[in-house]
């Protein structure tokens, strides 16, 4: 079997998008009015969006908790995996990036089903528990996690937290170009990845797995959990250390 090399994984990746997404004028015009607007082009795939989508979809989940908005392309495809009454509830410490997701929403067609919440989100996720536990709202039932990597170990915890069990947790970019396998990395985001990783592994509130991928985006990957009935009992044995919030 040959070695991938960029140029061969990207020819695949196109071909994948082309086959299995193809093209939507909302998803294209949110990337481009962020990249327009200057902001970094870390949005994820479109055949990583789509698996957002479809785990939205199979997962029939009706609240999505977003912890890292961009410019909203991920948050268009999860909004349209749920149904007209769901609602996805997305964290974004940037003020301008928030208006340009909102326009993209709105664009998009989704903009009723989703609530832009402008703060950090280490400051933000405390706040959701509340109107939780008194039986004011529901638990979320999908948790994609897609913000600063340092402090993936926290909003893991907050995932088990406001989830219940059964909800379904992703994380991004867990491959980190191959340094996630390096155990003498001192990239901060690198570490951060791992603490999360190993976090996923030893807590009983998550059963875990993960994926590489190679696509347009380069070699990375994502991690993909669901919350256990440990999570109902609080039996969690994470212990986060010191972060960088959102």
């Amino acid at each position: 079997m040959p070695t991938p090399t960029p140029d061969a994984w990207r020819r695949v990746d196109a071909y994948l998008s082309e086959t299995l997404v193809g093209h939507d004028s909302g998803l294209e015009s949110a990337v481009a009015e962020q990249n327009a607007a200057g902001l970094p082009a870390i949005e994820v795939s479109p055949v990583s969006g789509k698996l957002l989508h479809l785990l939205a979809r199979i997962s029939g989940a009706r609240r999505v908790l977003e912890i890292g908005t961009l410019g909203a392309y991920s948050t268009i495809w999860m909004a349209r995996g749920i149904p007209s009454d769901g609602r996805v509830v997305t964290i974004e410490a940037e003020p301008a990036n928030a208006a340009i997701a909102r326009a993209n929403l709105d664009r998009a067609g989704v903009g009723d089903k989703v609530e832009i919440v402008v703060g950090r989100a280490a400051d933000v996720l405390p706040t959701l528990e509340g109107p939780i536990r008194s039986g004011d709202t529901a638990p979320f039932d999908l948790v994609f996690i897609d913000a600063d990597k340092e402090s993936n170990t926290i909003y893991l915890d907050w995932a088990a937290r406001l989830g219940h069990p059964g909800t379904v947790v992703v994380v991004d970019n867990i491959g980190r170009g191959g340094e996630v396998a390096n155990p003498a990395t001192v990239e901060s985001n690198v570490i951060g990845t791992q603490r999360g990783l190993e976090m996923l592994a030893r807590d009983p509130r998550f059963d875990a797995t993960a994926l590489q991928t190679l696509d347009l985006k380069g070699w990375d990957g994502i991690a993909i959990a669901v919350v256990t009935d440990a999570a109902a009992t609080g039996d969690g044995t994470s212990e986060p250390g010191p972060h960088r919030a959102a």
